[in-house]
């Protein structure tokens, strides 16, 4: 059941998730469970930077930014466009982009005390 099917009046006869969407959702959420990759999507949910640009905004070396970003594209999770010798990176879709911003916006009110809303 989805965590959304709690809600009441919802549909109780949609299918579970298949072992192939749980199994793709874990790896993701392996993927996001780093700090440093995490912080890379939340800039890359914004829009395309390369390697050195991502190393500077995040002051972490950038060996260890392509290490990460190789991680992110190969569990598809990054998408990558050249420009000449520079190689953008970008959340590869609208629905990576919104799990890091629900993420964020869930971490914002543990972290702030904000109130809880559905």
């Amino acid at each position: 059941m989805y965590a959304r099917d709690n809600v009441s009046g919802a549909d109780h006869s949609q299918e579970q998730p298949t072992p192939a969407q749980v199994s793709a959702a874990v790896d993701a959420f392996r993927m996001l469970s780093d700090a440093t990759r995490l912080r890379l999507m939340w800039l890359l949910s914004s829009g395309e930077l390369d390697v050195n640009s991502l190393a500077a905004a995040l002051g972490v070396p950038r060996p260890s930014v392509s290490q990460h970003l190789a991680k992110l594209r190969l569990a598809g999770l990054v998408t990558t466009r050249r420009e000449g010798r520079r190689v953008l990176y970008r959340a590869r879709d609208s629905h990576v982009r919104a799990l890091i911003a629900e993420a964020m916006f869930h971490a914002d009110h543990e972290v702030s005390g904000l109130p809880r809303h559905d």
